[in-house]
């Protein structure tokens, strides 16, 4: 009786082992996919924040008169700057989690690129 029940038993321990192989797998896979696609996009998507010469629009005009300020008060504008920024991302913490996080990435993205340009950072 009992070679009877684990005999029954015995397939599912082989799906099982099965499905943690695929979703290891898959979890590899995309990571891979993940590692792949940033290879593609970072070189690509550069920024020279001290010449300029990647960033086009509005931006470009008002990041050059702050780039011919003093050193001084390029870290004044970028401290309120900075300051600015942070009080209205924690006015985010009423809007809910997941309000707040995104408004952490677009600070984040956003923030520190500007920040970098008016300190005249290369990075």
């Amino acid at each position: 009786m009992s070679t009877a029940i684990n005999s029954l038993h015995a397939p599912h321990a082989h799906i099982a082992r099965h499905s943690a192989i695929r979703k290891l797998t898959g979890y590899f896979m995309l990571l891979a996919l993940a590692f792949i696609g940033l290879g593609i996009a970072l070189p690509s998507h550069a920024l020279d924040l001290v010449g300029f010469s990647g960033i086009v629009g509005p931006l470009t005009s008002a990041l050059t008169q702050l780039a011919s300020l003093s050193p001084g008060i390029k870290a004044l504008v970028g401290f309120i700057g900075f300051v600015v920024a942070l009080i209205s991302l924690s006015a985010l913490r009423n809007f809910g989690p997941v309000l707040f996080y995104v408004g952490l990435a677009i600070f984040a993205a956003v923030g520190l690129v500007i920040a970098g340009a008016i300190m005249g950072a290369v990075i």
